[in-house]
């Protein structure tokens, strides 16, 4: 049985990343939450924990969905909610996730305001905003902000799409 691997993700509305990741190949497992990290960081911020095989979808490609489909390089008013972030769970993942986010800053104008942060703790979400998306894409909030994401992986990721 092939291993998985597991990373963290923040930056926008958890809903919203949570059906971005499920719709791809090699994921297993999407954990809708909060996330806390360790120092200046440790507080709770809305983000995923995505579990997937990298002989199916490489960690650079995730990273680089996780940064078209949210505002990597926007530091709005509602950071500390939602933290642009890459969780890493083992130090030895620190800096090959750095490497992969400096080699992707070449796709972007401007520059990522998107940290490495070490993982800390984990909050799930309400069990009735689990899998939000799959269950409920009629509803206005699905329509508005996550259709425009998916629409987005059809055009870019059409081959990572299960």
């Amino acid at each position: 049985m092939d291993s998985f691997q597991k990373i963290g993700l923040g930056g926008g509305c958890h809903w919203c990343t949570e059906a971005v990741f499920q719709s791809l190949k090699g994921v297993s497992r999407v954990e809708q939450g909060y996330i806390r990290s360790t120092d200046e960081n440790n507080y709770f911020s809305e983000g995923v924990i995505v579990h997937y095989n990298p002989k199916i979808i490489s960690t650079r490609d995730l990273i680089e969905i996780h940064l078209y489909t949210h505002k990597s390089t926007s530091n709005h008013n509602f950071r500390k909610k939602y933290r642009s972030a890459i969780y890493y769970f083992s130090l030895s993942e620190k800096q090959p996730i750095k490497n992969i986010l400096d080699s992707l800053q070449l796709l972007f104008e401007s520059p990522l305001i998107t940290e490495v942060l070490a993982f800390d703790e984990f909050k799930p979400s309400r069990d009735e905003l689990h899998n939000y998306y799959l269950e409920n894409p009629k509803k206005p909030f699905c329509k508005r902000y996550i259709d425009p994401k998916l629409d987005l992986l059809r055009k870019k990721y059409s081959a990572s799409i299960k």
